[in-house]
């Protein structure tokens, strides 16, 4: 029975030697891209419209809308819009048609470029996003990287 502990032993040890397993020590580099594209967005709000007892409180809520409406051409572009559509047949007529369309995501690093007022009624906000910003800010949090050598030991 010693002796056939003793061979397992001697066998576990010479495969174990030949094992594919190596230790390896891997650099990495940091991936930056050869360029970055800055994107613009408007937005607009009436002034008039707005809910407010003076014209100043018309006109500063005229002023946050126009930037989230801002904020949201810049996200479409980012992200995207997500359409939804659906018809409805009642004895092969159509009877009900409608369409939904929905954006979703976070911008970050953004600068208003201009907010005006373009008439009496209407604010104008533009802004830009600058990706070389979002890269940085990117960076900052999740340090990507992609392997520049490998040494096998």
């Amino acid at each position: 029975m010693k002796s056939f502990k003793l061979a397992i032993a001697a066998v576990a040890l010479t495969l174990g030697g030949c094992s594919t397993f190596f230790d390896k020590n891997v650099e990495w580099e940091y991936v930056q891209p050869d360029n970055y594209p800055v994107i613009r967005a408007v937005g607009y709000a009436p002034i008039s419209a707005q809910h407010g007892e003076s014209v100043s409180l018309r006109t500063i809520q005229a002023i946050k809308a126009s930037k989230l409406d801002a904020y949201r051409e810049l996200t479409e572009q980012v992200y995207g819009q997500k359409i939804e559509g659906n018809q409805q047949l009642s004895n092969l007529v159509l009877s009900d048609n409608g369409l939904k369309s929905s954006i979703q995501g976070v911008i970050r690093g953004a600068q208003v470029v201009k907010a005006y007022a373009v008439d009496e009624d209407t604010y104008v906000t533009e802004l830009e996003l600058d990706f070389k910003k979002v890269y940085d800010i990117y960076l900052s949090t999740a340090r990507p990287k992609r392997i520049k050598k490998v040494d096998y030991y």
